[in-house]
């Protein structure tokens, strides 16, 4: 048994959101208590007394967890279901599966790899699929199984195809470590699992090829990443984090895409983390971050 595991063993996270009304917190934290809960932290939030919306975030531990699950998601259909709420209850000493998707471009996916190993991310990593094979060797001293799904032309259903039975029923979440593949709709749908995307803050404004490049020319003062859900809409999906960094005149335009890989391995991995952590509630296009 790893350290994480052993310190967070009957550790749960119950997180939830609705419709705000007066008992939700005497309802939750009553039911944590009296189902042998110890509550270690409370997060909660209300956009509106009158009418909002309510977030929640509680993490109690209770001795046998495991054993005890199905009766607390019994209990908590029940006490939560005349509220009106959705909530998911799981167990923080079991990490997420997650799967990376990568390109050429190996900063975010080895950063992702060196944090998993030295136990900062609470996951696990089956598998690393890219469509080049430069990092196969890299992934490989990680112990972790690469996949090389080349995809190439206009049609990409067939290496899209591939992914999907790649990924079925192996992974929790998926992250795009700059994987430079436009998902189709199908992909996000059969895939079934949320999939978190990184990119550089300059959209739409230097849209397309070489954008450090355009941002060098138009002499941009701040360069940054955003890291967000993906959803049918191109780069549109709900924000988790973002980050800037200063740049001036003296900067090249490789010495903005170096400082811009920096921010982007930073900002992706603390979405990865809060995604993992259960931290991150999605509220259609925004979330909710505790």
């Amino acid at each position: 048994m790893n350290t994480r595991t052993e310190l967070l063993r009957d550790h749960a996270c119950l997180v939830l959101h609705g419709p705000d009304r007066p008992g939700i917190v005497a309802a939750v934290t009553t039911f944590i208590t009296s189902n042998k809960g110890n509550i270690l932290s409370l997060d909660q939030y209300s956009d509106d007394a009158n009418g909002g919306a309510f977030f929640q975030r509680v993490v109690f531990q209770r001795p046998d967890l495991a054993a005890a699950m199905p009766e607390l998601e019994l209990g908590l259909e029940n006490t939560l279901g005349r509220f009106g709420l959705e909530w998911t209850l799981t167990d923080q000493s079991i990490p997420k599966r997650m799967a990376i998707l990568a390109s050429a471009s190996d900063h975010c996916l080895l950063e992702l790899l060196w944090r998993q190993r030295g136990g900062e991310l609470p996951v696990t990593i089956p598998m690393v699929i890219s469509n080049h094979t430069n990092s196969a060797d890299d992934v490989r001293t990680f112990g972790v199984p690469f996949f090389h799904v080349p995809s190439q032309g206009a049609d990409k259903s067939a290496a899209e195809a591939e992914i999907v039975k790649l990924l079925a029923g192996n992974v929790d979440f998926v992250v795009l470590a700059r994987y430079m593949q436009i998902l189709s709709d199908s992909f996000l749908e059969n895939v079934g699992v949320p999939v978190i995307n990184i990119h550089h803050s300059f959209l739409p404004a230097f849209i397309g090829a070489a954008p450090y490049r355009k941002a060098k020319e138009r002499g941009v003062k701040l360069i940054g990443a955003t890291s967000h859900y993906v959803t049918k809409d191109l780069d549109e999906g709900p924000i988790i984090e973002q980050d800037v960094t200063r740049v001036d005149h003296t900067h090249s335009a490789a010495d903005l895409q170096a400082r811009g890989a920096y921010v982007e391995r930073e900002v992706l991995s603390r979405a990865v983390q809060w995604h993992a952590e259960d931290r991150v509630i999605r509220q259609g296009n925004q979330t909710i971050v505790f």
